[in-house]
């Protein structure tokens, strides 16, 4: 007997990539999502899931969204036409939403913070988040309640 589905070809998934740092780092309170303006090696790249996040940040300038430090690696199989690895890249959103996210900037220790980036429909999104930095205490007592929550369903669950 033959196996099921034995001749689909293995398809390759878009990659999403995460910035887990920015969660232990702020309190997020509120996110958008945003379309980037990427070159042709980018989105391949980015697809394959080689960008990180974790030094990127993001500002208004003129009226517009960017997101600065985002680094995409270049991509292999590309010839000569290789994109820069750290450069400053547009983001798409409605002015209004740009507006709404200025003011909440200008709010003393709030900033701008990539938290995802990822496809959907086709096209490449990145998540930003509107976050307050988080003081060394504050870490600490958010792991010891992730740590003591764990143990509790544990404790339910019956497993030691």
């Amino acid at each position: 007997m033959a196996k099921k589905g034995g001749n689909k070809k293995d398809s390759v998934e878009p990659k999403s990539i995460q910035n887990r740092r920015a969660r232990h780092d702020y309190d997020i309170l509120e996110s958008v999502e945003a379309g980037i303006v990427l070159v042709g090696t980018e989105v391949k790249s980015l697809y394959l899931g080689r960008a990180h996040l974790t030094d990127a940040y993001c500002k208004v300038v003129g009226g517009e969204l960017w997101v600065l430090n985002m680094d995409i690696e270049p991509y292999e199989l590309a010839s000569f036409a290789q994109h820069e690895r750290r450069r400053d890249r547009k983001l798409l959103v409605h002015r209004k939403e740009i507006v709404q996210l200025e003011r909440q900037m200008m709010e003393k220790g709030m900033t701008l913070v990539p938290l995802a980036a990822y496809f959907k429909n086709g096209k490449a999104k990145l998540q930003v988040g509107v976050g307050r930095g988080r003081a060394r205490y504050d870490k600490r007592e958010k792991i010891l309640t992730e740590e003591s929550r764990k143990e509790a369903d544990r404790a339910r669950a019956g497993k030691f």
